[in-house]
C-alpha cells in the first residue's frame, strides 16, 4: 500500500492529507496486510447514506485491493427504487474519477500474481435486495414492488439480506419474520438467484433459536440452486456445521479479529473451503486494529488476512491459498 501515500487533490479528498489509507480511532496510521488476491466485500452498505463522501469510501476500497463489492439495498428504507439505484450510480461515476485521478497523481492499485492492476474502481460492483427481518411487517404490494424493481437492476446477484434476528433491537414476533423469510427465499427460487441471510441469536441463547429456525427452513424450502450465504457470521463451528451441509456459504467479517471471537475464528478454521466468503457489513463492527472506527469496505483486508492466518495456524493452508478461496468463491456466488 506504499503507493498510495501521496498528496495531491483527489489522493487528499480520498485518503486525507497524510495519504495514510487507514487510521485507528486515535489517529494512528494502521497498515493492512498486503493482499495475496483480489479481495472481495460480499456485503457492504452505502444505504441508508452515513458518509460525507460514499464516493471516496468506493475509491478507497479500490486502492485497498477491493476488486468485488456487494452492497445490500432494503426497498423498505427508502421512497423509490429508482433514487437509489441512480445514486449508486453517480457515487460509481464519480469514484472512478477519483481512482483515476489518483492513479495519474501516482498512486498504485495494488498487484497480483497472474492478474493484470484493474483500472476499475471496485471492478465489480454489484447489489443484492431485501427486506431485514426488523422490517419483516412492513412488507406490502408497494414493498414488493420497489422489490421486484431492484431485483431487475443488471447489478442485482442476489436477494437479501432477510433470515431472522431475535436479537436485542427486534421487536417482531418470530412468525412475523418467519414468513418474510419464507417468501423471500421463494423469491431467490423463482428468480434462480442466490440469497444473502441475516440470522441472529438472542444474547445468551444455548439452543441458538433463530439459526436452528433458519436451518429449518432452508430445509423445509430448499437452499437455492444458484446459493445461500449466512452473511456476518459470528457463532462457533457447531452451528456452522449445519448450514455447511446444506451447502451454504459462510461470511466473515470484523468480528473474526475481535480478542474474544475464539470460537468464531474455530468456525473460520473448520469451514469447508468452497464455502469461506469475506465481507464487512459496513458500517458496523470494523475489524482490529480499527475497531470503534465506523467500517467500511477497504478494511475488508483485515479480516481476510484474520481467516488466512487462522487457517495457516491451524491447518497449514497456506495464506494465499485461502486469499485465493476467498476471491474465487466470492466471484462464483455472485456470477
Amino acid at each position: 500500500m506504499e503507493g498510495t501515500r501521496l498528496e495531491g487533490g483527489a489522493l487528499a479528498r480520498v485518503l486525507g492529507e497524510d495519504g495514510a489509507l487507514f487510521h485507528d480511532k486515535k489517529g494512528r496510521v494502521r497498515e493492512m496486510p498486503a493482499p495475496l488476491a483480489p479481495l472481495a466485500d460480499t456485503h457492504g452498505h452505502l444505504f441508508p447514506a452515513r458518509s460525507a463522501d460514499p464516493a471516496a469510501e468506493l475509491a478507497r476500497a479500490a486502492l485497498a485491493g477491493v476488486a468485488l463489492l456487494v452492497v445490500p439495498l432494503d426497498p423498505t428504507e427508502m421512497a423509490t427504487a429508482t433514487d437509489a439505484l441512480d445514486a449508486l450510480s453517480a457515487w460509481q461515476e464519480d469514484a472512478q474519477r477519483l481512482v483515476d485521478a489518483c492513479v495519474a497523481e501516482g498512486a498504485e492499485l495494488p498487484r497480483f500474481s497472474g492478474e493484470a492492476p484493474s483500472a476499475r474502481m471496485p471492478s465489480r460492483l454489484r447489489i443484492v435486495a431485501g427486506v431485514h427481518p426488523y422490517g419483516a411487517a412492513s412488507i406490502d404490494d408497494d414493498c414488493l414492488a420497489r422489490l421486484r424493481r431492484l431485483l431487475a437492476d443488471p447489478r442485482c446477484c442476489g436477494v437479501g439480506e432477510f433470515g431472522l434476528d431475535f436479537g436485542p433491537y427486534n421487536e417482531l414476533a418470530p412468525e412475523v419474520q418467519e414468513q418474510a423469510f419464507r417468501m423471500q427465499l421463494r423469491m431467490a427460487h423463482e428468480l434462480g438467484l442466490p440469497c444473502e441471510l441475516h440470522v441472529r441469536d438472542a444474547k445468551g441463547d444455548p439452543a441458538c433459536a433463530a439459526h436452528a429456525l433458519a436451518e429449518r427452513v432452508l430445509s423445509e424450502e430448499g437452499v437455492p440452486e444458484a446459493g445461500c450465504d449466512l452473511h456476518c457470521f459470528t457463532s462457533g463451528p457447531d452451528v456452522l456445521e449445519g448450514f455447511a451441509r446444506l451447502g451454504c456459504h459462510i461470511a466473515f467479517g470484523g468480528a473474526v479479529t475481535f480478542l474474544r471471537s475464539d470460537d468464531i475464528r474455530e468456525a473460520a478454521a473448520a469451514c469447508p473451503e468452497g464455502l469461506l466468503l469475506a465481507e464487512t457489513d459496513a458500517p458496523y463492527m470494523a475489524p482490529v486494529p480499527l475497531r470503534g472506527m465506523e467500517c467500511e469496505s477497504a478494511m475488508v483486508g483485515f479480516s481476510a488476512a484474520c481467516v488466512a492466518d487462522v487457517r495457516l495456524e491451524a491447518l497449514g493452508i497456506p495464506r494465499e491459498r485461502t486469499y485465493r478461496a476467498l476471491w474465487e468463491n466470492a466471484c462464483a456466488f455472485v456470477r
